[in-house]
């Protein structure tokens, strides 16, 4: 990347956000920084058309990423980590699993319809298996190893001291 690519100090200040923030959306990216929306846009959209940021869309959110740092399946766990309830899920997962729709709920105290709901979203996209044990269905992590390592790496991008927590536990042991 040269530096004429960067020189304006909006532009600058958009891509180094997304850098620090992999996953970032344009709510929380607009609301970090300093300029008006249409300028955020216009940036964004000038950044990605010239290569320097990937755009992915969860199905809820658009998310951008700095370009060719994060594979498809990176930016998927990405996605997913960036969704408070999905992230907890993972956490739970990653340090107990496998675990059962119930068992979840209880542990993130929220209803096991949300708990349902975002186990699907994340067997959809292959991030979370599950195996029917009898009359109930367990749910683990399909690629641990990927999930721990993006988590690990870019844990100061999210804001939830309960994974923070949980995962603090898995390092220890």
């Amino acid at each position: 990347m040269s530096e004429s690519e960067l020189e304006l100090a909006s532009r600058r200040a958009i891509y180094q956000h997304v850098a620090d923030n992999p996953g970032v959306n344009f709510r929380a990216l607009f609301e970090a920084l300093d300029y008006a929306q249409g300028t955020v846009q216009y940036q964004l959209r000038w950044l990605a058309d010239e290569g320097l940021i990937d755009v992915s869309d969860d199905g809820k959110y658009t998310r951008y990423y700095p370009a060719a740092e994060f594979d498809t399946e990176d930016r998927v766990v990405m996605n997913a980590l960036r969704r408070e309830y999905s992230r907890r899920i993972l956490a739970h997962l990653l340090t107990d699993g496998p675990l059962s729709t119930t068992a979840l709920s209880d542990r993130i105290d929220k209803a096991q319809s949300t708990v349902s709901w975002h186990l699907s979203n994340l067997t959809e996209t292959d991030l979370v298996t599950k195996e029917r044990e009898g009359r109930r269905v367990v749910y683990d992590v399909s690629d641990p190893d990927r999930v721990r390592y993006l988590y690990t790496v870019h844990r100061q991008s999210f804001t939830d001291r309960v994974v923070d927590r949980l995962l603090g536990l898995w390092d220890q042991y």
